[in-house]
């Protein structure tokens, strides 16, 4: 399979799979293309995803669609502040008899056919919680009952509560490295969506949206293998690599790469950089893209796609300048691509 190029009958084949993907998802999820077509590439870069956005925007509705479109069993937590890391395992409860019983938990029920792992408002679970998730997201495995499960084709899904501060606790930067995006979803800005949206009763009714939707479009079973395929197929160029190197050294030292930003140091401003396996990241989210555009090597259009869902949650910031990542980081990102010149 290492030897398959985008143009070969299979990966053809499974890009055409990819747009059907993208079509079924947007029946139940308007407006949010770019949302769709990031969530693609993160399924054939097989990483983890966090969603961004406000409350109402979509984000559950977006899941449950790619869910069913994708296959295989979907299973979705809602985070508490009382939420223990065995709630996700295993969950304890008396039987009709008056016996204590013991079922699976969400992350057992389904076992190895488990396909995507859903894990709503992820900050308000204790950091004991998150640990036990870091696992399950690295290793794709966890212990239980004397025996290693393992989840082959599990990817991770969560979102965070970004309005109330109290009984929350942030992700470390560890638990964030080990997502590949984070993709920001909005209220779309068309009128005639917003229109849709909101006076349209169609929309008012999500079990019935993301029942129209066709169930296993993809077999999410083979999507590691074709995941690897499209990561050997699709070449980078000496200079490609030059540039993704600048990239990443303009975020880790800003003011070394020529960047300024109004009102900023940039000598001081960067804590920490990305790390080398989020520019591997990177690079795999920018290949898939190329192959979902054809292509069997990477044009800089590939990196900048996905460089601030991949890289923007990995630069972390002096603590003085924190509260502001949300304005920086963006400003950042964008200042890099206009001072490191494109091959």
């Amino acid at each position: 399979m290492n030897t398959l190029r985008p143009g070969d009958t299979m990966l053809t084949d499974w890009r055409a799979a990819a747009a059907r993907f993208e079509a079924e998802v947007a029946k139940a999820v308007v407006g949010q293309e770019r949302a769709i077509r990031l969530a693609t590439i993160a399924i054939f870069a097989r990483g983890h995803v966090m969603l961004e956005g406000d409350v109402g925007v979509g984000k559950t509705t977006l899941l449950r669609a790619v869910a069913r479109a994708l296959g295989g069993a979907y299973e979705r937590v809602e985070g508490t502040v009382d939420m223990m890391p065995t709630d996700l395992i295993y969950h304890t409860y008396l039987g009709p008899d008056g016996r204590p019983r013991v079922d699976p938990g969400p992350v057992l029920a389904r076992a190895e056919d488990l396909s995507v792992f859903f894990f709503n408002e992820i900050n308000r679970a204790r950091p004991q919680v998150h640990a036990l998730l870091l696992r399950l997201m690295a290793e794709r495995s966890v212990q239980a009952f004397g025996r290693t499960y393992t989840f082959p084709n599990l990817q991770v899904f969560a979102d965070r509560n970004r309005v109330e501060r109290e009984e929350t606790f942030e992700l470390p930067a560890a638990a964030r490295d080990r997502f590949l995006m984070e993709i920001g979803l909005e209220a779309p800005r068309d009128a005639a969506v917003r229109r849709s949206l909101v006076f349209d009763p169609r929309f008012h009714d999500t079990d019935a949206l993301v029942g129209a939707v066709a169930e296993g479009v993809l077999d999410h079973a083979r999507i590691g293998g074709i995941a690897a395929a499209i990561q050997h197929a699709v070449r980078a160029e000496p200079s490609i690599e030059a540039y993704v190197v600048a990239l990443w050294d303009a975020l880790v030292r800003p003011a070394e790469a020529g960047i300024r930003l109004p009102g900023l140091d940039t000598a001081t401003l960067v804590q920490g950089g990305a790390s080398p396996r989020g520019v591997a990241f990177l690079v795999r989210a920018a290949r898939v893209r190329a192959w979902l555009e054809g292509r069997d090597w990477l044009v800089p259009e590939d990196v900048r796609a996905v460089f601030t869902e991949v890289m923007a949650h990995r630069v972390f910031l002096e603590p003085v300048h924190e509260l502001q990542r949300g304005t920086i980081v963006p400003a950042l990102c964008r200042a890099a691509f206009e001072t490191v010149p494109a091959p």
